[in-house]
């Protein structure tokens, strides 16, 4: 009988600790309100399919020879991309027409050439010092041995191009009188293929101070669907999004709930998880450094890192409704009244 009342108590106090935890996430999530959405949704479409292929039929073709990380081919690409927002005339963060935060040969490898991670800037109107980042790998593995150009049309052009236009949509509406109110960074990193380098190097040697970088969020590889969502492509697996704050898990989902209605797919979110995605791309970078990290990933297909990942494949309609979806999250995020919290400063979780 003694055991059977030490072992009850035990259960009522699991049971209370549950139920309290279940009421902090409940607080959590009716203290997430929405931003303005007519202005969410005046913005999310100017992102187009159009826009969105024409950009990627030139990033991911044969004259950026595979972009591999040093080389001439990647160095164009980058010099693809300051154009690009020179003649959008999106600031750089850096100032004047300086758009390179230059990697040196000596954090990437005696062997490879220095390189550079491209920068763009939005300026936020009120919290001007917090910044959300919005990454891709501008990188990929150059030419194959054979002589073939591995264009990296998903991997990782999607992710690129879908920054592009994000960024288009953010100074349109700052343009329009709609500055958010934090400041939006768009990094196109290089180096991710030799291992995260670019990132690594960024956040040893951020332009903003990291304690105030509010944010990551890491495209990579969001233009096709893989053989799990055959018969129902309205997905995007979301990784790393409840690791370091639930608030950014439940803004996210409520974001996706109020306009897109995606498939959030969290398969390769678990712990343990065989392929180690949380890990593997340029978000990790940040988590290192606490920073809350959601990576969007269209998981692997049968031509990832291969030379047939070519523009013809990618889904543009996909690409265009993923590409809304995180920019209506950065726009939450950017422009809500209180900026997100790690679970361990929450208000909402103590």
């Amino acid at each position: 009988m003694k055991t059977f009342c030490i072992l009850f108590t035990f259960t009522l106090v699991g049971a209370c600790a549950t139920t309290k935890y279940s009421t902090k996430i409940e607080n959590l999530k009716a203290n997430i309100k929405l931003a303005d959405s007519t202005l969410v949704v005046n913005y999310a479409n100017t992102i187009s399919e159009k826009e969105l292929s024409t950009h990627l039929y030139q990033f991911a073709s044969d004259d950026f020879k595979g972009r591999k990380v040093g080389e001439a081919g990647q160095k164009k690409a980058a010099q693809f991309l300051k154009s690009y927002y020179q003649n959008e005339n999106i600031a750089s963060p850096l100032g004047g027409s300086n758009y390179y935060q230059t990697v040196p040969s000596s954090f990437l490898s005696n062997e490879i050439k220095a390189s550079e991670n491209v920068m763009a800037y939005v300026k936020g109107a009120e919290n001007a010092e917090e910044v959300i980042i919005i990454s891709a790998h501008l990188d990929h593995l150059g030419v194959s041995d054979s002589g073939e150009i591995h264009n990296g049309a998903d991997d990782d052009g999607s992710g690129n191009v879908a920054i592009m236009e994000i960024a288009q949509a953010f100074n349109l509406a700052k343009k329009d009188g709609h500055a958010p109110k934090r400041s939006l960074l768009f990094i196109h990193f290089t180096a991710e293929e030799i291992g995260k380098r670019g990132s690594q190097f960024y956040t040893q040697n951020p332009v903003f101070p990291i304690e105030n970088t509010v944010a990551n969020l890491n495209i990579d590889m969001i233009g096709r669907v893989d053989d799990a969502h055959l018969t129902n492509k309205n997905y995007i697996y979301l990784i790393g999004s409840d690791r370091l704050s639930k608030e950014l898990h439940y803004t996210s989902e409520k974001v996706n709930d109020a306009y897109f209605d995606m498939n959030l797919d969290y398969t390769y979110n678990v712990e343990g998880q065989r392929n180690n995605y949380y890990k593997r791309s340029d978000h990790y970078s940040f988590a290192e450094h606490d920073v809350p990290v959601i990576f969007y990933f269209n998981g692997e297909h049968d031509d990832y890192h291969e030379v047939t990942d070519t523009p013809e494949k990618i889904d543009y309609n996909l690409l265009e409704t993923r590409t809304k979806l995180i920019f209506a999250t950065a726009w939450q995020l950017a422009n809500q009244e209180h900026r997100i919290a790690n679970d361990d400063n929450s208000i909402f979780l103590k």
